[in-house]
């Protein structure tokens, strides 16, 4: 059984022995079954890998030999393929026993109880499976299941070289169809813009895993820490837009993550196991992602984008792949598309040249809506497939305020799409002509006219509408951005600076509306389940509870 990283760094080695003779691939996979198999005294050691859709039982050291390239899988069919289909890790102790369970008469596993599988991974696709089995009934150690994830890696490596299983990703993303298209998303950062489609970095593939030189291996990693946070500094205090607001606590907060030590020394061990300083920080990375497939909170899912982009480039500064669209600079006017995006990232682009922002995933809460927003960029959010339904260079017209983006318009489109602009100029040049004239009904009564704000920065509002005031502040917000209860004097300065924006303008503050559907991951309640959790544990029930909360608000 595995108990140290000096075992797994043996794993490794003759792993790297098998990589390196010129044997073929299929004897290559026999050998790493028997390797992994030997390793962690388990009865059965498999690879299963994705060819023509289905998952085809590849190796194995202990199924039945005559199962080898016969035993075939669907995604989502069996342990197996709900881990490619899931891209999740499986640990049982009775395999049977589980709901997807599926047995294959022709391998002989039936006499197998326990049983643990690891998807392999390529480009953020599942490849394949490596699983072990045995006749006894337990449960994996966490040491021998990350073994299995770190042999993954090393395995995606060999059977990419080898062109073993179905092509995942090519360099250049082209859409299923040409044609003029109307995609839904969800409404970040209100706005209209048109340009070129230009998708935001390539990813780096780690293409050496096991490392010659543990310790030249952590200098590279340490040098690569030391140049990304320089880096970090130097983009928030370039940052273009105006002192004071939520997104200078939402760098703040993003500058914390890259200073983390936990991340540091969960990739310093990656590298003890044997690995390279690449696959170290890409196999931190998987583990992330995994985690964050298993959140429901998305305000922690939010949080764990952050420490996702901030993985993407150390990735890119240690292996020297700098080349996100940022880098590379953009040449026109530009739709920017990414799966998401953390704060920095998008602090780097030429705010000349880019005109909106659009996203796979994404949420009101997100760090970069936050500041996308004080930069006044649109962003359109959850926009599904997108790398499959837009080009790299389509023209692409942004109309996050009815929620939607046009790849590719016809003429009928793009005039409808200017009339829309022009209308919604025009509408903003009639209103900034009305903010200064009172709101006075026909018969001579004054109309108090409130806004509603959440950020310091929706202060702004009260001189652009010409509003009395603001009727509705949400406090939570600065709950909701934050990654631990707001203090005080942080709470106190966020109130003072409201009030001395708002001037002689009265402000109505709301005090905390969490819980519900907007949970935060450092306050919970011990009984989470709520059968009406809109009518349960939140707002006033929650602070009268945690009297602290209201005492200090």
């Amino acid at each position: 059984m595995l108990s140290a990283a000096a075992s797994a760094r043996e794993i490794l080695r003759r792993l790297h022995d098998v990589m390196a003779s010129r044997t073929a691939p299929q004897a290559k996979l026999n050998a790493v079954v028997g390797i992994v198999g030997e390793a962690m005294a388990s009865e059965v050691c498999s690879i299963y890998l994705l060819r023509e859709g289905l998952l085809e039982l590849y190796a194995t050291r202990g199924l039945a030999q005559e199962a080898v390239h016969v035993t075939k899988l669907a995604l989502g069919e069996g342990l197996v393929g709900t881990i490619a289909a899931q891209v999740e890790t499986l640990n049982l102790d009775e395999a049977a026993s589980h709901p997807d369970f599926a047995y294959k008469p022709e391998t002989g596993e039936d006499r197998f109880h326990s049983f643990a599988g690891v998807p392999i991974i390529r480009r953020e696709q599942a490849v394949g499976v490596l699983c072990v089995q045995h006749v006894e009934s337990r449960k994996y150690d966490d040491v021998e299941i990350e073994a299995l994830q770190t042999v993954a890696m090393v395995l995606s490596e060999l059977i990419a070289n080898a062109e073993l299983v179905d092509a995942s990703g090519a360099a250049t993303v082209r859409p299923q169809s040409t044609a003029p298209m109307r995609i839904p998303g969800l409404k970040l950062v209100e706005g209209m813009a048109s340009g070129y489609a230009v998708f935001h970095q390539p990813r780096v593939h780690v293409e050496h895993t096991v490392a010659e030189d543990t310790e030249a291996e952590r200098h590279r990693v340490y040098a690569a820490f030391d140049k990304m946070r320089e880096q970090i500094e130097r983009i928030a205090a370039q940052a273009e837009f105006g002192v004071g607001g939520e997104h200078e606590e939402v760098l703040e907060t993003y500058k914390m993550f890259a200073y983390d030590e936990g991340w540091s020394r969960r990739i310093n061990e990656a590298i003890d196991s044997g690995l390279t300083a690449e696959a170290a920080i890409e196999r931190v990375q998987q583990r992330t992602r995994m985690r964050m497939r298993q959140i429901d909170d998305p305000l922690l899912a939010d949080r764990m984008h952050d420490l996702e982009d901030l993985s993407n480039r150390l990735l890119r500064t240690v292996s020297g792949q700098m080349g996100t669209a940022a880098q590379m600079g953009l040449r026109q006017d530009t739709i920017l598309i990414a799966r998401n995006l953390g704060p920095a990232e998008l602090l780097e682009y030429d705010r000349r040249r880019l005109k909106g922002v659009i996203l796979e995933e994404g949420s009101l809460t997100a760090h970069v809506t936050i500041v996308a927003r004080a930069m006044g960029v649109p962003v359109l959010g959850r926009v599904r497939d997108v790398r499959r339904l837009i080009g790299e260079g389509d023209l692409l017209l942004l109309d996050v305020t009815a929620g939607n983006v046009f790849a590719r318009p016809s003429t009928a489109m793009e005039e409808a799409f200017e009339t829309a602009l022009d209308l919604r100029q025009k509408r903003k040049a009639v209103f900034a002509a009305l903010k200064n004239v009172a709101p006075v009904t026909k018969d001579g009564h004054r109309v108090t006219v409130m806004v509603n704000a959440g950020l310091r920065d929706d202060v702004s509002a009260l001189d652009v509408t010409g509003a009395d005031g603001i009727g509705l502040f949400r406090t939570e917000f600065q709950f909701l951005v934050s990654a631990t209860l707001p203090s005080r004097d942080r709470q106190q300065r966020l109130y003072k600076d409201v009030l001395e924006a708002a001037g002689d303008r009265p402000v109505i503050f709301r005090t905390v509306d969490i819980g519900g559907d907007k949970a935060l991951p450092y306050l919970n309640k011990d009984d989470a389940d709520e059968e009406n959790p809109a009518m349960g544990w939140r707002a006033i029930r929650l602070a009268l509870e945690r009297d602290g909360l209201m005492k200090v608000q």
